[in-house]
C-alpha cells in the first residue's frame, strides 16, 4: 500500500493569491493609467507628456499579466507533485529513493517547525541531503512514519 503526501494547500493557496494580487493591480494601474481623468491630468505635465507614475500605470499591466500567467503556468506544474512512499521506496518529486540507500533521517523539528531532513547515497556514492517539509507537502507525518519503520 502506497502512502502519499500530495502538494500542500498552504504552496496552493500562496501561489493563487499572488496570482489575485498581480491581477488587483493591473486593474487598478489601468484603470489610473487609462480611466481616471483626474489622477491623469494631476501627473501630466503642463506640455502634455505624461510624469513618471503615470507612465508606470500605462506599462506596468503588461508585466503584471505576465507575471500571473507565468505564476499560473508555475501552479500548474506544482500540483502533481507529490512523495509517495511505498514497500520498496520513497519518490520524492519524481526522484527515487531506495530505503537501504538512506543513511539517516533527522526529524528533530518535525513537531516544531514542520520538516524532515532525509540523508541518502546515489549510485555514484556520494551523499545528498534532502529537506522535506510540511509548507511544500500535505499529509507527511504518515510518510514519515512509513520510512521510519522501514529503515530502522
Amino acid at each position: 500500500m502506497a502512502i502519499e503526501a500530495g502538494i500542500s494547500s498552504y504552496k496552493k493557496n500562496r501561489i493563487k493569491l499572488f496570482i489575485v494580487a498581480c491581477l488587483a493591480l493591473t486593474a487598478w494601474c489601468i484603470y489610473d493609467g487609462y480611466y481616471n481623468q483626474k489622477w491623469i491630468d494631476k501627473y501630466t505635465n503642463p506640455d502634455g507628456s505624461p510624469k513618471t507614475y503615470l507612465v508606470f500605470n500605462r506599462r506596468a499591466p503588461y508585466f503584471l499579466v505576465s507575471g500571473a500567467v507565468l505564476l499560473g503556468v508555475y501552479l500548474a506544474s506544482v500540483v502533481g507533485k507529490k512523495v509517495v512512499a511505498d514497500e520498496e521506496k520513497l519518490i520524492v518529486d519524481g526522484k527515487t529513493i531506495n530505503y537501504d540507500s538512506i543513511v539517516s533521517l533527522d526529524k528533530t523539528h518535525f513537531d516544531s517547525k514542520g520538516y524532515f531532513i532525509l540523508t541518502y547515497e546515489t549510485a555514484q556514492g556520494s551523499q545528498v541531503k534532502k529537506k522535506i517539509s510540511d509548507l511544500k507537502y500535505d499529509n507527511l507525518t504518515p510518510i514519515l512514519d512509513h520510512v521510519v519503520s522501514k529503515i530502522s
